[in-house]
């Protein structure tokens, strides 16, 4: 897993419409959480994408954006975004390529670990988070970015 200081790693992957979305790109406006997760529609999944929702208006008067990758179709993405009112970019990784760049494949190359990390627009990873089955942790480093950005905005 990748660590705080290193450089997040360039990569392109489709979002819930199919297009090509690259790193560069998303932190073109700022500071991003891009967080990992399992499965859409499955219970924790769920829960850690509406917190996100909840409290996207906070993250972006922070100046952040919200960034998910899992292992689903666009197709899939789609859905879960149009059920649940998820306001921010979900892409595709079906192949496993950034989850495995990122350091978060589980464990014996089964499943995507939980974990969130705090990029700036340089590309570098100023927090981290490996939060697996504890969602709090998860609401913790979101709100922690929050405060971060307040205190710090560039």
């Amino acid at each position: 897993m990748l660590t705080s200081g290193e450089r997040a790693p360039e990569f392109t992957l489709p979002d819930a419409a199919g297009k090509d979305r690259s790193l560069t790109e998303l932190l073109s406006s700022g500071a991003l959480v891009l967080y990992f997760y399992p499965a859409d529609f499955t219970p924790g999944c769920t829960r850690q994408a509406c917190l996100l929702r909840d409290l996207h208006g906070e993250i972006e008067r922070a100046g952040l954006r919200v960034v998910g990758i899992s292992p689903q179709s666009p197709q899939s993405h789609a859905k879960f975004q149009a059920k649940y009112n998820l306001p921010f970019v979900l892409l595709s990784d079906q192949h496993k390529t950034v989850i495995k760049m990122y350091g978060v494949n589980g464990p014996l190359g089964i499943g995507v670990r939980r974990a969130s990390y705090l990029i700036d627009a340089g590309r570098h990873i100023r927090d981290v988070v490996l939060a697996d089955f504890m969602i709090g942790r998860h609401e913790d480093f979101v709100r922690k970015a929050i405060l971060l950005r307040a205190a710090h905005p560039q």
